[in-house]
């Protein structure tokens, strides 16, 4: 049994199973983390979401900021991008029976036994370990409802863009949202910037990025995320794993067998190195 955590995957159908097939990966007995963005991008979206659906309770994944536009699209909230690829997928007969699927699926994930955290973007220095899964649940529990539309008509936008628990209705769960599915930098204070999308080396003062920050959630516990494919899988502490590698700009595809910390790639079939909206 071994425990798989994947990168953002973005539609590459075909380097994922080539990279599960490079360390034999069997959904009976071993377990599959994916950091989200499973869509959009890449050529393959309906394949991505056809497979991972169907791998049941052998995968445990999180929803990114492109999985939630894919559920804006949907339903009519925002515009499909032609960059995005998705024309094959929301044209699928099956497609609503996978878009019900996707805004079922969690956007945080947390094994105390293992002690492991996995978020799409990352987690805010100012939240606890409860809080997050607090705020984690409460942005499931509207995807999960049937006024779920509501929501991903309010979630764009930058702000607020400080935690207070007294935050509250749909801008608290746009604070949310941000924290775990679009955040890179931080303030001082832990002050969410959204705009900076830079190589950490490049960023204005006094920008960081989230996890160079002091955090409040116990040093016991090892965070995974996506998101960031400038970051190339490089520059965090000991106990955070960016897993991003921006297969769908013409990177690769990065995989970390948990028990061993062993890294695998895929080289990405794409020449397309455009990052610039990841």
């Amino acid at each position: 049994m071994a425990t798989y955590l994947i990168g953002d995957i973005h539609g590459c159908y075909r380097e994922l199973i080539a990279l599960l097939q490079q360390v034999n990966f069997d959904p009976d007995n071993d377990t599959l983390w994916l950091t989200g963005d499973l869509v959009a991008r890449g050529p393959d979206s309906l394949a991505v979401l056809r497979y991972v659906k169907q791998l049941g309770s052998a995968v445990r994944l999180v929803l990114g900021n492109h999985d939630l536009h894919l559920l804006a699209v949907y339903n009519k909230i925002s515009r499909n991008k032609s960059k995005d690829l998705l024309d094959e997928l929301l044209t699928a007969p099956d497609v609503d029976e996978l878009i019900n699927w996707l805004r079922k699926q969690p956007v945080l994930q947390i094994d105390d036994e293992l002690k492991l955290i996995m978020t799409h973007a990352g987690l805010t220095p100012q939240w606890d370990l409860e809080t997050a899964r607090i705020c984690a649940r409460e942005v499931e529990a509207i995807l999960r409802s049937d006024s779920y539309p509501l929501f991903l008509n309010a979630m764009y936008g930058d702000m607020p863009n400080n935690w207070s628990p007294q935050l509250s209705g749909l801008s608290r769960l746009r604070y949310s949202t941000n924290v775990l599915t679009r955040m890179r930098y931080c303030f001082p204070n832990g002050q969410l910037d959204m705009i900076c999308k830079s190589k950490p080396e490049n960023a204005p003062a006094p920008l960081k990025p989230w996890f160079e920050l002091p955090r409040k959630i116990s040093d016991d516990y090892s965070i995974a995320f996506g998101h960031w494919a400038a970051l190339e899988g490089r520059g965090t502490p000991a106990d955070i794993y960016a897993l991003d590698t921006g297969c769908c700009w013409g990177g690769k595809l990065t995989l970390l067998r948990w028990e061993d910390k062993q890294y695998f790639s895929q080289p990405s079939f794409i020449t397309h190195t455009d990052d610039s909206d990841s």
